[in-house]
């Protein structure tokens, strides 16, 4: 198997769409290390699942917000590393970890503004730079975008900002690392069917229709449609594959 011995680290695997790219990775026989903020269960839940997919998983606590907590993060990946997957460092880096505020652009404060840049953006992109020393050349990151950075819905001004900014971000990883065969992509969900922003979409039975309506596949995302590309990423057939913004959205509001 071309993915044998291969690692990722997914941030947020513990649930949603974080742990179901975890699953679908370690299908096509990654290791796979999980982080989680406060659900150490649920993380432990999801190890579960992978070990009895015949693969090597562990999990870590981890906040993405408090950047001063990295090092000692890394710390434990190296031990984990070591002790769990007998490697030095891995080959996929998920950038998942993210939560959701809605709140108009009129109505956004400067606490729900830097919490989204601490975690969607500043924790991204500092968590990614200390990871470069464990991540084998020829290694991949993948981040998380949202439609929301190609289409406007009210609410959403200060965490698709922080999304499109990640979109940028991806450009420069893919193109300052590329010398070390590092490839960087970003997948940009549509709406999904999952506890993020409260379950909102999941929920609403009106919104959930309203999303429906205005996607050409006639009906909202589940966490299925995103794992498994996210997954793909992660193997040999997307080698060739660097610096884009891959929308799995259903073609959401063409």
């Amino acid at each position: 198997m071309e993915t044998q011995n291969k690692i990722a680290l997914v941030t947020g695997g513990s649930r949603g769409l974080g742990k179901n790219a975890a699953l679908k990775i370690a299908a096509k026989g990654i290791g796979v290390i999980v982080t989680y903020q406060s659900k150490k269960e649920e993380a432990e839940d999801t190890v579960n699942e992978i070990k009895q997919l015949g693969v090597k998983a562990a999990a870590l606590q981890l906040n993405v917000a408090d950047t001063k907590t990295f090092d000692a993060f890394f710390t434990e990946v190296k031990a984990v590393l070591k002790s769990v997957f007998n490697a030095e460092k891995f080959d996929f880096l998920v950038n998942n970890a993210g939560i959701g505020i809605h709140a108009s652009f009129a109505e956004t404060t400067e606490e729900q503004f830097d919490t989204l840049v601490n975690i969607q953006f500043k924790g991204a992109f500092f968590l990614t730079q200390k990871a470069l020393s464990l991540l084998n050349d020829g290694s991949g990151i993948i981040n998380i975008s949202t439609g929301l950075a190609r289409f406007a819905l009210p609410g959403y001004a200060a965490y698709a900002s922080m999304k499109g900014a990640m979109e940028t971000l991806t450009r420069y990883q893919a193109k300052e690392l590329g010398a070390r065969g590092i490839r960087s992509n970003i997948v940009a969900p549509g709406a999904i069917e999952t506890d993020f922003g409260g379950g909102v979409v999941r929920d609403n039975e009106q919104l959930n229709a309203g999303i429906a309506s205005n996607t050409a596949l006639g009906r909202v995302g589940l966490p299925d449609d995103i794992g498994g590309v996210v997954a793909f990423l992660c193997t040999e057939d997307a080698r060739w594959i660097n610096a884009q913004r891959i929308e799995a959205s259903g073609g959401m509001f063409l």
